[in-house]
């Protein structure tokens, strides 16, 4: 079931059927060749014969006899003639006598009649002017008297030496043939093996990757279908390799936030069964709040997955987005005020109303104004914008822009993905989950849109850059 040996079965299948037509095609045109030899001499033949038979007519006045004469010089293998009293001999030498001894005459009168044929086969039979056309005229005295025509008996016969050189031909073509086909045969094994070898190292690779060795990659050294073919699956198999390390982070991350408030509420259970912490209200809505943060954390996983599932559903509904990011802002002002942080609102006039699900994009901007109230310090400002986009009609741009430390450039494109954060050491007392970010991207890109971030924003005196811009595009019409 080897690949190679179909290729090779194919190959001996393609060139048998090569050697055979080869074979066949030069035998018919050796055939061709002997025959075209044969009409022409045939043909100079006749032309020969002719005088000296016009001359036998003309001392005999017919043709009573002639059949004789013309067994006699066909079969003599010496320089004879027709007789010393007939006329001239039509032998021309032993080469001449011996070719003429593998010829049929064939004779006919004026009418077109078979008066002698040397095989004694059309003997009175009557000639078509095509048939005699083949042949030379008699001529006596201007006068046609007869036609003859000389056609070979078997040129091609095992005896004759024509046969023994088309045989050595066809012969010499077998072997040809047959030495032709190995040496193919042996070439297209070490050219098959050669073109099967990245299948083999990409079988090998593929059945290590199957294995759990996601580490394993194949050499490209073409640029063909071949080497397409390993560049896709080294591809492959490091998105597989990608996936399987996310995978993993993912679940400890889970473990990781999921153990957090699972121990804070195990330790004040067993705080409360050993009489070290009173069973009061104060302590059951620390439990409590406990509890809710396992709930938004689980939401927020279970939203996360559906929307990359491409299963979450949206329902949109024609919406002013200036009144929705009010109502928005609204919300959350006295939480800014509290931080003693300023929240302002820039949206241009004429905004058009774009299909888009209210409770999603609110959701969207509540964890963008959320996180950066998280990282803007005191005094600091925050501007949530609208603005129609100038790429597309009907598109509008959302941006919330803070005055904090900004995000180091390295983590600037990690900012989305689930669990990063850019500040370790502040995120878990901020009570950031690592997912807001993550969760917003996923929502927008729901609505047919996209998001980007951009930090510095703004420059110090010193010329230090600090702030950060988050920008998403909704499209106006669902996509």
């Amino acid at each position: 079931n080897s690949l190679i040996f179909k290729l090779l079965g194919a190959f001996l299948l393609i060139i048998a059927i090569g050697a055979v037509v080869n074979s066949w095609l030069t035998s018919q045109a050796m055939d061709n060749a002997f025959s075209l030899y044969s009409t022409r001499n045939s043909q100079a033949w006749a032309e020969q014969l002719s005088p000296a038979l016009a001359e036998y007519y003309s001392i005999n006045m017919s043709w009573r006899g002639v059949e004789t004469i013309l067994q006699s010089g066909l079969s003599s293998s010496g320089s004879t003639g027709m007789g010393n009293s007939q006329g001239r001999g039509f032998g021309q030498g032993r080469q001449g006598s011996a070719w003429m001894a593998n010829q049929r005459v064939i004779l006919a009168n004026e009418q077109g009649t078979v008066i002698n044929d040397t095989s004694g086969e059309l003997l009175g039979h009557e000639l078509s002017a095509a048939e005699l056309s083949n042949g030379a005229p008699v001529l006596v005295n201007g006068t046609q008297v007869g036609t003859v025509l000389v056609t070979p008996n078997n040129i091609a016969s095992a005896n004759t030496p024509a046969g023994q050189f088309l045989a050595s031909v066809n012969k010499s073509i077998i072997i040809s043939a047959i030495i032709a086909g190995v040496i193919s045969l042996l070439l297209g094994a070490v050219l098959f093996f050669y073109v099967t070898a990245p299948l083999r190292q990409l079988k090998k690779a593929a059945s290590a990757i199957s294995s759990g060795d996601l580490s394993q990659r194949v050499d490209i050294r073409s640029k063909d279908e071949l080497g397409d073919l390993g560049q896709t699956f080294n591809q492959m198999a490091e998105s597989l390799n990608s996936a399987e390390i996310q995978r993993q982070h993912l679940v400890a991350d889970i473990a990781h936030e999921l153990r957090t408030p699972i121990t804070v509420i195990q330790a004040n259970l067993e705080a409360m069964l050993d009489e070290v912490l009173p069973l009061n209200v104060e302590q059951v809505a620390a439990l409590h709040d406990e509890t809710l943060l396992l709930n938004r954390l689980v939401a927020d996983l279970r939203l996360l997955s559906q929307a990359e599932a491409g299963a979450l559903k949206l329902e949109r509904h024609e919406t002013e987005i200036g009144s929705l990011i009010q109502r928005v802002v609204e919300k959350i002002r006295v939480q800014a005020q509290q931080k003693g942080i300023n929240l302002e609102i820039e949206t241009s006039e004429n905004l058009p109303r774009i299909s888009i699900d209210a409770d999603r994009i609110t959701q969207v901007l509540n964890n963008l104004i959320g996180n950066a109230l998280r990282y803007t310090p005191q005094n600091g400002k925050i501007i949530v914008s609208a603005t129609n986009s100038s790429g597309s009609a009907g598109t509008i741009q959302i941006s919330v822009t803070d005055t904090g430390s900004g995000i180091d450039p390295v983590a600037l494109p990690f900012v989305f993905d689930r669990f990063y954060r850019a500040d370790q050491s502040r995120a878990r007392n901020s009570g950031g989950s690592g997912l807001g970010l993550a969760i917003v991207k996923q929502l927008v890109e729901a609505h047919g849109g996209k998001v980007e971030a951009i930090s510095p924003v703004f420059s110090n005196a010193d010329k230090q850059g600090y702030g950060t811009r988050i920008t998403i595009t909704l499209p106006g019409k669902a996509s």
